[in-house]
């Protein structure tokens, strides 16, 4: 009905164009579903002079010359046709009107081509228009979507079919819109060159799921078979979304760790793995991984995946946690005291996990902390038992380190006392100073020990052999002393850093430098042993061993008969003024299977049993020492001395012997 009423108003159009010349006009293309029908509108002219009585016409395929023999599709005059066309053909227009529109049915794909026209008014007068019209047999539907399909912004997809044969309408229908929306059809509808379509449209608002939808349209004829099905798929564009990456990740150092990012978006995301704000590993690619090799803590942290396209971008982080065994723990802290201060040593590590530390003296712990990296040590008041070697040790499950340290507390207080060694090198000096001043005992009586100045110890001496002096310093001190050895005789000074005349060694708090000198063939010099630190200096002139033996080569074998015979008198004198010394003695002193203790100051702290027993220790020591009246004051300070072990001493033992290092004072 739309199209009775509408092709006369083509005709007018053509009509009105009419310039009394040779011209056609019809469609540059058009199309049709194969096994229907095409209607080709055609028009042409010829100059007004001619006023032919009959006009005929034939249309050509494929070529508009005749002298080719090009098929002729068909012919007004003869009616003759190509076989192709033979009961396919006929024309729609009366060519008295100038109407060439041809019809063709039962289109079969052979039947595409070019199709020209040619005038006949009879004569000359023929003439074959230059202008023609292609003819498309189709199979399918032409869906028509959109350039660009973005997610959220809706869109409308067209399904477009010809409809140029008058004897068959299509239909049209959507296939798989489900989720998509309704269609809706816009009717036929007329294009430029006059031919016609019949159009369906489809309204909706895409989503990311809709992408690689395929979407169908059906031309259907009624009263007829005839089907046919076209189909488009949906290339919906929208953003990244990051939909595949590694959760948390733990990994043991020297390990290899590979971390994967993955995104889902339209068109492909470039992705990127940063660190900090530095660029890893960069492609576009669905998914993407970051290879680590061989870990190491260094490489601990958050890693962030990026990905992007011209529509958005998503980004994720992971986090890379590198588990290794403590290192070596550091020792931050006081490493010498003074006996008494307050010491804080800190011991602190690194781990992941975080270890368990502990510090240890002597296989017993001290202090411990569960899962942290640092520990400190806190003693409030140092004792000589501090003294010594520590170790922090850091332990977690994938290792263990350990590190030593090494305290020194420095003694500086007034002894009788367990600093150092104790109080067992004060015993000899005891009975010495008992011995030999005992009417000084009367008055006030201090004695102080310092341990921390050198004490240069009484088995120094000097040896001679041929040409050759080696003379041994033995030094107890704390802190380690410096060692000189002097020969006033000749001026000079050696100290231990000259290493091809000193050699010293260090062990505990003792240190032994031995001085050689080579090519001593007169009599051995005198040799002064000094030694210095920060509390003070001692000296002492070296004794030489086997000093006697010069003597005899000196004052001759008279002179030696004469020098032994004395020293066997004095030998007697002493012994028999000892005998009538241990007459006099208290009974106590000698007798019984438990030796007097010389001192004590074993103090108790409660109860009548132990005040009665410092008492009568007390008494005991009155009576040794040959006190009179009210005993002497006493610096006990935190000592106890205990001489019941201690051999007795023979009576040719100087007691100068016995004393390694001590000062007495006699207030």
């Amino acid at each position: 009905m739309i199209f009775l009423t509408t092709l006369p108003l083509f005709w007018i159009m053509i009509s009105a164009s009419r310039g009394g010349h040779w011209g056609a006009w019809m469609p540059s293309s058009i199309s049709a579903f194969e096994g229907t029908c095409v209607s080709i509108p055609c028009r042409f002219d010829f100059p007004d002079e001619l006023r032919p009585a009959v006009v005929h016409g034939v249309w050509y395929f494929n070529s508009p010359y005749p002298k080719n023999y090009p098929p002729v599709v068909f012919k007004s005059r003869t009616q003759v046709v190509h076989e192709s066309f033979q009961g396919r053909s006929r024309l729609l227009g009366d060519l008295g009107l100038r109407n060439c529109t041809l019809l063709l049915s039962s289109l079969s794909p052979e039947l595409g081509g070019k199709y020209y026209f040619r005038g006949d008014l009879g004569g000359y007068n023929q003439y074959t228009f230059s202008e023609h019209s292609v003819l498309d047999i189709i199979n399918t539907p032409n869906i028509v979507v959109p350039p660009e399909v973005v997610v959220g912004s809706e869109v409308e997809v067209s399904c477009m079919v010809p409809d140029n044969c008058p004897e068959l309408r299509p239909e049209l229908s959507w296939l798989g819109h489900e989720g998509l929306g309704e269609p809706s059809v816009l009717g036929r509808l007329r294009e430029d060159e006059g031919t016609w379509v019949q159009v369906s449209l489809l309204h909706f608002v895409p989503t990311r799921e809709a992408n690689g939808h395929r979407l169908g349209c059906q031309a259907s004829f009624p009263n007829t078979t005839l089907q046919f099905e076209g189909y488009a798929s949906l290339d919906v564009k929208y953003p990244p979304v990051i939909v595949e990456m590694n959760a948390s990740v733990e990994a043991i150092e020297g390990s290899h760790v590979s971390l994967l990012c993955g995104a889902d978006s339209n068109p492909l995301p470039l992705l990127t793995w940063m660190r900090d704000g530095t660029v890893l590993r960069e492609a576009v690619a669905e998914s993407l991984f970051l290879d680590l090799e061989e870990v190491t803590p260094a490489e601990d942290g958050v890693y962030a995946c990026l990905a992007e396209n011209a529509y958005g971008q998503d980004n994720r982080t992971v986090g890379l946690s590198v588990m290794y065994a403590p290192r070596k723990p550091m020792v931050n802290g006081t490493m010498v005291a003074v006996e008494g201060e307050m010491v804080s040593i800190l011991c602190s590590t690194q781990s992941n996990p975080d270890p368990i530390l502990t510090i240890f003296k002597e296989k017993q712990i001290l202090a411990t902390v569960i899962y942290e990296s640092e520990l400190q040590l806190e003693l409030p008041a140092v004792t000589p038992e501090d003294d010594g070697e520590y170790w922090c040790v850091a332990e977690n499950q994938y290792g263990q380190r350990a590190t030593t340290f090494n305290l020194s507390v420095e003694c500086s207080v007034p002894v009788l006392s367990t600093c150092g060694q104790g109080f067992a090198h004060v015993l000899p000096l005891l009975e010495w100073f008992h011995l030999s001043h005992p009417e000084s005992l009367g008055g006030m009586l201090s004695l102080y020990i310092t341990l921390v100045a050198p004490l240069i110890l009484l088995e120094s001496h000097c040896a001679a052999a041929r040409d050759t002096v080696q003379c041994l310093c033995v030094v107890k001190s704390n802190p380690e002393p410096s060692v000189a050895f002097e020969l006033p005789s000749r001026n000079v000074t050696v100290n231990e850093t000259e290493r091809e005349f000193v050699y010293s060694e260090r062990s505990g708090l003792l240190l032994t430098s031995i001085l050689t000198l080579r090519g001593q063939a007169q009599a051995p010099p005198r040799v002064i042993c000094t030694a210095h630190n920060l509390y003070g200096t001692k000296s002492l002139e070296l004794p030489f061993q086997g000093a006697h033996r010069l003597m005899w080569a000196k004052i001759g074998p008279v002179g030696a008969v004469v020098a032994f015979a004395i020293l066997i008198a004095i030998v007697c004198y002493i012994t028999q003024t000892r005998r009538k010394k241990n007459v006099t003695e208290s009974p106590s002193f000698s007798a019984g299977d438990n030796p007097p203790v010389l001192f004590s100051s074993d103090f108790r702290i409660s109860g009548a049993p132990e005040k009665y027993e410092s008492e009568r220790r007390l008494g005991s020591e009155r009576r040794l020492l040959g006190l009179r009246g009210e005993p002497p004051e006493l610096d006990l300070s935190y000592s106890h001395s205990d001489l019941g072990k201690r051999p007795t001493k023979d009576s040719y033992t100087l007691t100068e012997e016995l004393a390694e290092y001590a000062e007495i004072r006699v207030k």
